[in-house]
């Protein structure tokens, strides 16, 4: 003799999962009515960007970052970009020189160099590069790149003028003074002309 399955009223088990997904439908009716209804006009609880509008790029927020002072995380939307855009050179040269803020000299080093190789004519490449030499010592390398970077950039950037400066003085009096710490200044490509981050 076949039995059915037994009634709802038998097994207590099936009666909390109705009455769970009861609940869920009820929840999900009345939430999807108060969708775009959030605050005076349909403003949205989220951010700016963060709910359907466009969001800012992986290097621009990478920028902002590094001029706030947040190394790793200006890394980490570099990275971002890197991943949406491809490895261009813009992201290259910023990737290379969040890593040098970090201190990660040689990464900063070999990136820089890929940046360098993907367009050899990118002067905050060639400028940051030198910053790199120079930290690592390496000064004559640092004033051959920051000639180029220089002749690249026809001169008209004081900050690489004033890295030359120092990496020729330096040069010419190669004793290290402790009492006199140099700053040497990084070089970013913005919106048609360079923005400068300087080095705390």
């Amino acid at each position: 003799m076949a039995s059915g399955p037994p009634p709802l009223s038998q097994t207590p088990h099936l009666q909390a999962r109705a009455r769970a997904a009861l609940g869920a439908l009820v929840l999900a009716g009345a939430l999807g009515g108060c969708a775009g209804a959030v605050g005076p006009g349909g403003d949205s609880p989220f951010a700016p960007g963060a709910s359907g509008g466009d969001a800012v790029d992986g290097l621009t927020v990478g920028h902002r970052l590094m001029a706030a002072g947040e190394y790793e995380l200006a890394l980490k939307a570099y990275y971002r970009a890197a991943a949406e855009e491809g490895a261009t050179v813009d992201v290259l040269s910023a990737i290379g020189s969040a890593n040098l803020k970090l201190g990660r000299l040689g990464t900063a080093e070999r990136v820089l160099r890929r940046a360098t190789e993907a367009d050899d004519r990118f002067v905050p490449a060639w400028n940051n590069l030198g910053v790199v030499l120079m930290e690592k010592g390496e000064v004559a390398e640092a004033r051959r790149i920051f000639q180029l970077a220089y002749a690249l950039d026809s001169g008209q950037s004081d900050a690489i003028r004033e890295n030359l400066r120092r990496a020729i003085a330096k040069l010419d009096k190669p004793r290290y003074d402790p009492t006199q710490e140099e700053d040497y200044a990084l070089v970013r490509r913005g919106a048609g002309s360079y923005l400068l981050l300087t080095r705390d």
